[in-house]
């Protein structure tokens, strides 16, 4: 239950603190629109997502009245495509198709973003997947709300290194595809290793094949809160820093469940999980630089980062788990640049580099997130970071990703707007030393002995 203490607090928390549930992502299986007809595989698709969502919108807006609590997005995950597109799509293009009918979908349903054109190569790629990831770049290009992933890896198969090779040169392409946008195609496509099936985050959302037919999963977010929290105990020890990043993480997350577990009721679907992840935005007080700066250091990116960044990321997951039986996602702390004020100005400073980030990557929920590289970076350096952060993954047994951009005719030091909760970004310098023949071997990457339990 619960107090009137609880709701000062929470009121206190979405007027002061830029609290807000950052998305509804409901979850919908597109398993039974499968057919070997093109055209009959879109219209299954169209109206099994206007039926099934037609009121996602409209409650989430619900919501927000009943309780007070701003709920930023209202997006839609699906089954990674390439599965459900395989009997009909036997070209590149017939899988444009599915991004087209996905879009004309979300843009009729009114959500922000629509996941879940994707493909799970972990262990390889079938036919139907290649021709997925080499339509990406295009349907990325023709579409506005729709949003890629590929799941290249994982501990229990290893990485497939064909498709690390293959998806630097996807990211390239799509770069050129919407050069024209600053290549903002690439922001809404993400490499990952270990990818979660109840992620409500873009770009990585898809909707698992292990999950219900639809579902309700909710990212809540809170930096500014936490960052509130820990200057109030400025100078305590660790034990009390812990102490309230742990109680007010509870806080944060008991909101996200009352708003999923209201959703779910409305729309008469199932409630997945809440993902505790720490979502920052562009906006001042917002960020997560800033609270490892509060935490005690001069600027991110300086010596001691990592270890403040592995326990804010602790504590976030010890109070959020008391909170809610239901937690999933990536559930964590997100370090993109260009959607933290504080990670920009780091970078700008010189502090943060890319290497410094792949570090802080091993302790923090996803990886190496919105950052902008020169357009000329060639496409197997990004093959080599993109089997760096999967390696992480791997090994440590989390999600990692890669959602970077190439940023075609544009180098090191300018700058590249994205608009909206994308931020902005200064074009970071990349090592130019080559990985090609790394790249090139093919094969994969066998799993870790560790993942061996059966």
């Amino acid at each position: 239950m619960i107090d009137q203490r609880e709701v000062i607090e929470t009121n206190e928390m979405i007027s002061k603190e830029n609290l807000d549930v950052r998305t509804i992502t409901m979850g919908i299986s597109l398993l039974d629109c499968c057919d070997s007809d093109l055209d009959r595989l879109n219209e299954n698709i169209y109206n099994k997502l206007i039926n099934t969502a037609k009121d996602l919108v409209s409650v989430g807006e619900n919501i927000e009245k009943m309780f007070g609590i701003p709920i930023v997005n209202k997006r839609i995950s699906v089954t990674p495509i390439a599965l459900v597109g395989g009997c009909a799509c036997k070209t590149p293009d017939d899988f444009v198709t599915i991004a087209q009918t996905l879009d004309r979908a979300a843009k009729e349903l009114r959500v922000n973003f629509i996941g879940g054109y994707s493909a799970i190569i972990s262990k390889g790629m079938t036919k139907a997947d290649k021709n997925l990831m080499l339509s990406i770049p295009k349907a990325l290009s023709v579409t506005e709300n729709v949003c890629s992933s590929v799941n290249i890896g994982s501990t229990k198969t290893g990485i497939d290194m064909d498709g690390v090779r293959l998806m630097g040169e996807i990211i390239k392409q799509a770069a050129e595809e919407t050069r024209d946008r600053d290549s903002l195609g690439c922001a809404k496509l993400v490499v990952l290793c270990n990818a979660p099936d109840d992620n409500p985050f873009m770009a990585g959302a898809f909707h698992g094949v292990s999950e219900a037919d639809a579902i309700i999963n909710v990212g809540v977010s809170g930096p500014g809160v936490v960052k509130n929290a820990i200057e109030k105990v400025r100078g305590e020890s660790f034990e009390i820093l812990c102490e309230t990043i742990k109680k007010t993480a509870f806080k944060v997350t008991r909101v996200g469940q009352l708003v999923a577990r209201e959703a779910a009721k409305q729309l008469g679907v199932p409630f997945g999980i809440v993902d505790l992840s720490l979502a920052p935005t562009p906006a001042v007080g917002d960020s997560v630089a800033e609270i490892l700066m509060e935490i005690g250091l001069d600027s991110v990116g300086g010596p001691g980062t990592t270890a403040a960044l592995a326990l804010l990321n602790d504590q976030v997951k010890k109070g959020g788990v008391m909170a809610s039986s239901y937690v999933g996602g990536l559930s964590g702390a997100f370090i993109p640049v260009s959607e933290d004020q504080g990670m920009i100005n780091a970078v700008e400073q010189g502090v943060l580099t890319i290497e410094k980030l792949e570090a802080m990557t091993c302790v923090c929920s996803v990886g190496l997130d919105m950052i902008a590289i020169p357009g000329d970076t060639s496409a197997a350096t990004i093959s080599g970071i993109i089997a760096d952060e999967a390696a992480i993954g791997m090994i440590n047994q989390k999600t990692t990703a890669v959602r970077i951009i190439p940023v075609a005719g544009k180098g090191v030091g300018e700058i590249v707007n994205f608009g909206g909760l994308l931020g902005y970004a200064p074009i970071m310098k990349v090592s130019d030393v080559s990985c090609e023949a790394f790249v090139s071997r093919g094969g994969r990457i066998p799993a870790p002995i560790h993942s061996f339990k059966n």
